[in-house]
């Protein structure tokens, strides 16, 4: 079995983007309305701008699935660009570009480090593949690993917990609710909180401005043992870190208690362990978010992101033109508002990519059968022994 992994092509407004993931065990039975609804998520939320007026992402399945399972090749996804129409003259393939070039640089954005790091004269050759756009694919993969990781007793699910310093009150969250549709724009359930934010929102809005804000990731039902301290490289709280760090604008990353570690003693920081009177072992806490040395420990895994605010502003920030040099105004492109309820699905993707990755690691085979198998077998042994 091969490792896991998967590639995105395909800019903001081009004619599609694709995903290539390969790895997966053959057997696996996918539905399609499940990726699709994960999509949709993507697109929903308040504040988001007028593109989602104009794109309904739906996965197209071109290889390595089969009468709604996979075969054990590679998986292309593609979705397409309905935009794509509008933008010909300034986004084929071949032929003299039309239009003005982009050249006043967005602060925050790849833009000019783009340009320069490419040698390229049109900001447009950057930002048409930094775009958060790109994301579409990650969740449409994020969506492919929950369906492999649901057939193993995994879920991932999220909540926004801040957006522009409106911060959720977590003792009046049911935890158990969270993942359930309960008809919040925000992918927020805190309800009072959800109000204060959309006015938030409205307000900066007004103003031309941006919010950004935290989102969290969490993940049941994962076993004992998925990661290592052996390297560096294959601790899984660094990859899941580095995961989020990889989706546009996320500018932290914490797990479980995180940065709140830094300001408290060991004893009031520390998961105590107690054994049940059936032998098992349990933690009355979970301020490790469910990873114990670079290894997952059983308790559901807990990730917190924070987004910065979308650079493109519709009151512009001061910038430089990058062909004449001259001071002007960064460029607009049709932006939203605040994008934290997206970035949150794009997080959950992004977890389900990494366990999924993990548990391949660990207890991989050619067919479902064989994932299953080895799992239920590590799972009794560790049973076993405790």
């Amino acid at each position: 079995m091969s490792e896991l992994r998967f590639l995105t092509a395909g800019e903001s407004h081009g004619p599609c983007l694709t995903a290539l993931l390969e790895g997966l065990p053959a057997g696996l039975r996918l539905h399609k309305e499940n990726i699709d609804r994960d999509l949709a998520r993507r697109q929903q939320g308040y504040g988001r701008g007028g593109r989602m007026k104009i794109e309904t992402d739906k996965v197209e399945v071109l290889s390595g699935v089969r009468f709604n399972e996979t075969i054990g090749g590679p998986i292309t996804l593609q979705v397409v660009n309905k935009d794509f129409a509008n933008w010909l003259g300034r986004m084929a393939a071949f032929g003299e570009p039309e239009g003005e070039k982009v050249t006043a640089a967005r602060p925050g954005h790849a833009d000019l480090t783009g340009v320069k790091k490419y040698d390229r004269h049109d900001v447009r050759d950057i930002l048409e593949r930094s775009s958060a756009r790109e994301t579409t694919m990650r969740v449409a993969v994020g969506a492919v690993c929950k369906e492999f990781l649901r057939e193993l007793g995994i879920t991932v699910v999220s909540q926004v917990v801040n957006i522009g310093g409106v911060q959720v009150d977590s003792a009046k969250i049911d935890r158990t609710q969270i993942g359930q549709d309960i008809g919040s724009e925000l992918n927020c359930y805190d309800s009072e909180a959800e109000k204060a934010m959309k006015a938030k929102i409205d307000q900066a809005k007004k103003d031309g401005d941006t919010l950004g804000g935290t989102f969290e990731v969490i993940v049941r039902g994962v076993p004992v043992g998925l990661g290592t301290h052996i390297q560096w490289d294959r601790r899984l709280d660094a990859r899941l870190a580095a995961a989020m760090m990889s989706i546009q604008a996320i500018k932290g990353v914490e797990i479980g208690a995180g940065f709140a570690c830094a300001d408290l003693p060991g004893s009031q920081i520390h998961d105590e362990i107690f054994r049940h009177a059936d032998g098992g072992i349990y933690r009355q806490t979970n301020r490790a978010g469910g990873l114990e040395g670079g290894m997952s420990n059983g308790e559901e895994i807990v990730v917190r992101a924070a987004m910065k605010p979308i650079p493109t502003l519709m009151t512009p920030l001061n910038s430089i033109d990058i062909e004449t040099k001259e001071a002007v105004l960064a460029c607009k492109e049709r932006s939203d508002t605040c994008a934290v309820s997206a970035a949150s699905v794009v997080g959950e993707s992004m977890a389900a990519f990494v366990i999924a990755q993990a548990i391949c690691e660990k207890f991989g085979g050619d067919a479902m059968t064989d994932v299953k198998n080895s799992l239920a077998a590590y799972n009794e042994r560790i049973g076993k022994a405790w």
